[in-house]
């Protein structure tokens, strides 16, 4: 079953900032609570690993499939075989005064089972979760960029 989760932030930075800070993955783990590593493969290829429930780590490879700068970021897992499906986009809106206001979707599915009863606690409350993480990440660049 595929879900989909939308939310969005106003941050006090201009919009180059925010979409080169966010285009750097590699720093989701700053102000993204279960990231706990993002890894660039090459170009368009991300590893990224996730903390997992009972001291478990869920891991999977995106591929970045549009960048359009101070736009869009899109993305979708590279390899179905993980245990986690996930696609989605980033918008980033330039607003007056050096504010941008950032447009999440991400869709995900999880695999049947018991593996995915496991992960599902993982994605609990995933409204919640984005927007604890949006959160984070205003804080992240106001404060330190």
């Amino acid at each position: 079953m595929t879900e989909q989760v939308t939310k969005t932030v106003v941050v006090k930075r201009d919009v180059a900032s925010v979409y080169n800070v966010w285009a750097n993955f590699e720093t989701f783990p700053y102000f993204m609570k279960y990231v706990e590593k993002v890894e660039k493969l090459g170009p368009n290829i991300s590893h990224w690993e996730v903390k997992g429930p009972l001291g478990t780590t869920v891991d999977w490879n995106a591929e970045t499939t549009r960048s359009d700068p101070n736009q869009r970021i899109a993305w979708n897992t590279k390899d179905h075989s993980g245990t986690i499906t996930t696609s989605g986009e980033v918008i980033f809106t330039e607003l007056p005064q050096d504010g941008t206001q950032i447009a999440v979707t991400m869709n995900y599915s999880l695999p049947g089972g018991k593996l995915g009863e496991a992960i599902a606690q993982l994605f609990s409350d995933p409204e919640k979760r984005l927007e604890e993480d949006l959160r984070n990440f205003k804080l992240y660049i106001e404060n330190s960029h």
